[in-house]
């Protein structure tokens, strides 16, 4: 798949969660900033909030509201020119939920525990249709150990579901078109995993000992998956790392390559009268890619 890139903007400091707004621009965040910002059709960037810690995933909310997955942050490494990030640093103080106003920049901590053990990297959301959303906790990471990842609910108005424990560093999360599916991309392990729903906030159990759910499909060599965002036909399309571009998924685990000119292609996005403008987030180098997609994205829930 050949596709003609445009360079949106430049010099974004490590850009992730890209949302696309009815005006045309994209809110996403900035992890190494410690901010939300706006990306005008221009180019433009302003800070729409500073959110401290390391902002991560981010979507609106049935209230018009900005959601994020903040991280707590990392350590970073300048790597021949490209911004990689590391442990947590040294400053690390825990992960969390937030809520940010659009109009007014004010955030909010909504979660920072569930269940009376504390959020450690919460990375990537999605919202269904009742206002609750899924999101996945990365966990965090040492020099000298892991921290387990998990998937958690969060329903409108209310508290957390610890929905799945132990992963092994859950990064984006998406649901099928019939909300019946939950995909979930891990990250160290380049694996997407889909999760059969049983109502909101509700996995059915997995298919089997060791199989947190049903696997769609293990890249092979060493490729990082990232976040993602679902076709309106289905298809999953999941930010890639190091073989730097989108990797997009059939459910019967077919999966093609589609190559961006850049290391580490986190996080795609969808928009438009006809939902086939596309946006990419290449993190490391610091640029926004805007691209015509030749299928069209699922329309969210909640859109800006």
């Amino acid at each position: 798949m050949d596709l003609e890139l445009q360079i949106v903007a430049e010099g974004l400091q490590f850009p992730e969660g890209p949302i696309a707004m009815a005006d045309g621009s994209i809110i996403l965040v900035e992890i190494k900033r410690q901010t939300l910002s706006r990306v005008a059709p221009d180019g433009q960037v302003e800070a729409v909030a500073h959110t401290g810690g390391g902002p991560n995933g981010a979507a609106i909310g049935p209230d018009g509201a900005v959601y994020v997955c903040n991280n707590g942050g990392f350590e970073w490494h300048d790597v021949g020119g490209a911004l990689i990030p590391g442990h947590k640093p040294h400053d690390y103080v825990g992960g969390s939920i937030q809520r940010i106003d659009l109009a007014t920049g004010a955030v909010t901590t909504l979660h920072d525990t569930c269940d009376g053990e504390p959020l450690l990297g919460p990375n990537d959301l999605v919202f269904d249709r009742t206002g609750g959303f899924w999101f996945s906790d990365h966990g965090k990471t040492t020099a000298h150990h892991r921290e387990h990842g998990a998937l958690y609910y969060a329903a409108a108005g209310g508290g957390l579901t610890l929905a799945r424990g132990e992963m092994l560093g859950p990064n984006g999360v998406g649901l099928s078109p019939a909300e019946d599916v939950l995909y979930v991309a891990e990250t160290p392990t380049g694996r997407l995993w889909a999760f059969d729903t049983d109502g909101p906030g509700a996995l059915k159990p997995g298919p089997a000992p060791w199989l947190p759910g049903r696997l769609i499909c293990t890249l092979p060599g060493f490729q990082l998956l990232d976040s993602l965002a679902v076709e309106a036909g289905g298809k999953v399309c999941v930010g890639t790392l190091v073989n730097g571009g989108v990797t997009v998924f059939d459910l019967d685990g077919t999966a093609t390559h589609v190559p961006f000119p850049d290391l580490a292609i986190t996080n795609i996005c969808f928009g438009g009268p006809d939902m086939r403008d596309a946006w990419a987030t290449g993190s490391s180098s610091g640029k926004l890619y805007r691209m015509r997609w030749p299928r069209p994205g699922l329309r969210l829930n909640f859109n800006g």
